[in-house]
């Protein structure tokens, strides 16, 4: 009976859910256009708990989007995680932020799923999945032109799902090219996730784990 908090802040989606077993208890998340997770990822957890009628010691591990995705966002989400996990002594596990984007993709007769992300200008961290969400090509950092995912296109129905795929649009006019542009990762589908790294013992190490941010992050130094 695993009671395992979800938290996600890879985007400008502060999100936060409570799953019992699989089951999603209570989720709140802010699906706004601003990065506000230092003001509001404590608030929500803290709702969420309470909406459950859940204390914090009755938790079973905490669950946190690992990236690829914002810095910041990622730094946050990460750091709240495992103070919980540390304060409570109970186990952290990473869901995959791509992965986790695709299972909110919808359509029939569907070839590949290829979660997107914005990593600023024509830049998109991407994945491509199979409907029955097998990955069929690893996370990367691409920068997007008309020849972008032609062979995941000439398979056949291909959605691009995220913040991503809106700066794809102008650009991939491909007919087997279909796009949700207002995804963003949430902690709803972080749940099935978690819950089955749990179940298998798939934790990380609290001390050392760090976030998958995929590019480095680059702080512009001063002119000499």
């Amino acid at each position: 009976m695993a009671l395992i908090l979800c938290i996600e802040t890879t985007t400008t989606n502060c999100s936060v859910a409570l799953a019992k077993d699989g089951d999603i208890l209570g989720l709140k998340e802010d699906m706004g256009l601003n990065y506000s997770h230092a003001e509001r990822l404590h608030a929500y957890i803290e709702e969420v708990l309470l909406q459950a009628g859940v204390k914090q010691n009755e938790l079973d591990a905490i669950a946190v989007s690992k990236g690829p995705g914002s810095y910041t966002g990622l730094r946050i989400g990460v750091s709240s995680a495992k103070g919980l996990c540390f304060a409570l002594n109970i186990p952290l596990i990473s869901t995959n932020t791509l992965e986790a984007l695709a299972l909110q993709s919808k359509g029939e007769a569907i070839q590949n799923i290829i979660p997107v992300l914005d990593a600023r200008r024509m830049e998109v961290y991407s994945a491509i999945y199979s409907s029955d969400l097998k990955e069929l090509r690893e996370i990367q950092a691409q920068i997007v032109d008309e020849n972008s995912f032609a062979s995941a296109l000439a398979q056949g129905k291909t959605i691009f799902i995220g913040n991503g795929a809106e700066k794809l649009k102008p650009v991939i006019t491909h007919e087997n090219a279909f796009f949700q542009t207002e995804a963003l990762p949430s902690a709803r589908e972080m749940v099935v996730l978690a819950e089955t790294k749990y179940k298998i013992g798939d934790t990380e190490d609290v001390a050392y784990f760090e976030p998958f941010y995929l590019k480095d992050f680059l702080v512009n130094k001063p002119k000499k």
